[in-house]
């Protein structure tokens, strides 16, 4: 049996653990190591790294499929994971691509190493100050929303720094989060996602040896390199928030089918309709990037993001009804549906959010240049 059909399989079996876990993670604002150190032990953290790096050879689209029902069982885990899913994803593909990202693959596999993404939350300006020394940098900041932070190893993150010729520039570098000066901190407490871990992380003068810098890009520019992160970033996160609709609407359906209210077929109407169009999105957002053969281009991007608006709102939509529907129960914290629409209410925030896509997608259309960031 191949590795990959025992990693998707393993999901059926401890599922109702990783709800359980999830369940008291979210009572109380807390990540659920728990559920990170059941997915390690069967090797979900290295099941997109081909065999031939030491991984589980899981293809793009069965991860996706494998984030969409840990979703089900408990959504912030599955958000988490896909954080680090989508690192491991953007490194296949430079591997793929002849421009690295092998060596990385290999920790990860050899350690089953949990990685953190800061990109949502430095975004094209990033954060911090930079400051060159002998050998490297002195590295201070905090990062935000660095979701599985708690139980994780590598943060992959970002800083500026103005060069004294080139201006001010991105680098990018991975940190251990034990590092001497780094602390996560515990002040996460949302709306919604309560589980994710998505704390920020304290970062105080923390030396970074010039040999560990893997990118450097202009600051506050839309960059190339998102022509490959967003791509294979966005339909595994947006996979989690349909696997959430999904168990949002199969909840609604086993409640109201004994409701004799004429209204409720309109309102699960609605919820189903809304489904469909969340599963399209999605199922095509992963279909463009499976096999990582897309063009790395902003219309590959515009393609991505504009999907992301229409899946999110979609699943936003299908959470609200299937609480609509069920009435009062279904406002009910003890009947699991209104936390899933708390939970849903997170698509919004990844990159690009609506009103930014819409200034992408239509400066795009326009032929001019993609909209930066200032800072």
């Amino acid at each position: 049996m191949k590795a990959n059909v025992r990693i998707t399989d393993c999901i059926e079996t401890i599922g109702p653990t990783l709800a359980s876990n999830g369940e008291q993670a979210d009572a109380t604002d807390t990540f659920s190591r728990e559920n990170y150190d059941l997915l390690a032990e069967h090797r979900v953290f290295s099941a997109l790294i081909p065999e031939a790096h030491g991984g589980g050879g899981m293809s793009y689209a069965d991860v996706a499929e494998l984030l969409r029902k840990v979703a089900g069982y408990h959504p912030s885990t599955a958000l988490s994971l896909s954080m680090h899913q989508h690192v491991v994803a953007a490194n296949v593909y430079k591997d793929l691509h002849g421009q690295g990202g092998g060596p990385m693959l290999q920790k990860v596999a050899a350690n089953e190493l949990r990685l953190v993404s800061t990109g949502a939350g430095d975004w094209l300006a990033s954060n911090g100050e930079m400051e060159a020394v002998e050998g490297g940098y002195l590295y201070t900041a905090t990062k935000h929303f660095a979701s599985g932070s708690p139980a994780a190893n590598l943060l992959v993150t970002s800083g500026p720094y103005e060069h004294s010729e080139e201006g001010w520039q991105v680098l990018h570098f991975p940190l251990p989060l034990n590092a001497e000066g780094v602390t996560v901190l515990d002040n996460w407490a949302p709306m919604g996602m309560r589980g994710s871990g998505s704390n920020s992380v304290k970062i105080e003068k923390v030396f970074i040896p010039e040999a560990s810098i893997v990118a450097r890009r202009p600051r506050g520019d839309f960059h190339a390199m998102y022509c490959v992160v967003l791509p294979v970033a966005l339909p595994l996160i947006m996979s989690v928030y349909l696997g959430v609709a999904e168990q949002a609407a199969a909840r609604a359906r086993a409640r109201c089918a004994a409701s004799n209210d004429p209204v409720t077929p309109y309102i699960v109407g609605e919820m189903e309709t809304a489904l469909t169009t969340a599963r399209v999105m999605v199922d095509d957002m992963v279909r463009m990037a499976d096999g990582y053969t897309f063009a790395a281009n902003t219309d590959t991007v515009n393609e991505m993001v504009k999907r992301k608006t229409v899946a999110a709102e979609a699943c936003k939509v299908v959470c609200a009804k299937a609480v609509e529907a069920c009435g009062v129960p279904g406002f009910m914290r003890a009947n699991g549906i209104e936390s899933l629409l708390r939970d849903v209410m997170a698509s919004h925030f990844h990159p690009l959010q609506e009103k930014r896509q819409h200034l992408f997608t239509g400066s795009v259309a326009l032929g001019k240049e993609p909209p930066g960031q200032a800072f």
